[in-house]
């Protein structure tokens, strides 16, 4: 199982940036897909964006033209940089990574988005 560890959570006003990492224990030439997944208070967790190992991405459409997903396989690192930040953005953000079939998760990171 891949380890998974976040950064870059923090308290933002409306409207601001962030951008969040996930470095993994093993190259990222070796895991297939990679994604940011969000959960708020009270509600189940759910996707926010995909990028596969070809480069191909996926968004939610609540997060469309706002967030950019990405990946650095030398660096075995995840980013996913969050724009045009909103109140209802506010979540604990976790990490995914499928390799060899297997997925795993990050601890999560806080995100905080103040009107």
């Amino acid at each position: 199982q891949v380890q998974l560890v976040e950064s870059g959570g923090g308290l933002v006003q409306a409207g601001g940036s962030l951008r969040l990492s996930c470095t993994a224990s093993e190259s990222g030439f070796s895991i297939n897909s990679m994604g940011w997944y969000r959960q708020a208070p009270g509600k189940q967790r759910e996707f926010v964006a995909i990028v596969t190992a070809a480069g191909g991405t996926v968004y939610a459409n609540s997060v469309k033209g706002r967030f950019t997903i990405s990946r650095d396989n030398a660096k075995n690192t995840l980013y996913l940089q969050m724009n045009s930040l909103k109140p209802e953005d506010t979540a604990v953000y976790y990490c995914n990574a499928v390799s060899r079939g297997i997925a795993s998760w990050g601890q999560g990171t806080q995100v905080t988005v103040s009107s």
